[in-house]
């Protein structure tokens, strides 16, 4: 594997870094709860797993008189 064979300067490496900035997070608004939630990432409400305004995962217990009517 390569090596360098003199030192790099302070001068240097801080040039390379000054690209690595820390950047705020985007939020928005879903249209469906008006919950706020990271962009582009699923969030929970209520037991529901919610993704750009619709349902993906339900996770609410079903009640007796669902179960009845499924029979």
């Amino acid at each position: 594997m390569p090596n360098p064979k003199r030192r790099h300067s302070q001068q240097r490496s801080a040039k390379r870094r000054t690209h690595y900035k820390a950047t705020a997070e985007t939020w928005s608004v879903d249209s469906a709860t008006g919950e706020t939630h990271l962009r582009h990432r699923a969030h929970w409400v209520e037991g529901k797993l919610f993704y750009r305004g619709r349902v993906v995962i339900d996770k609410t217990p079903a009640t007796a008189a669902e179960g009845e009517q499924n029979q």
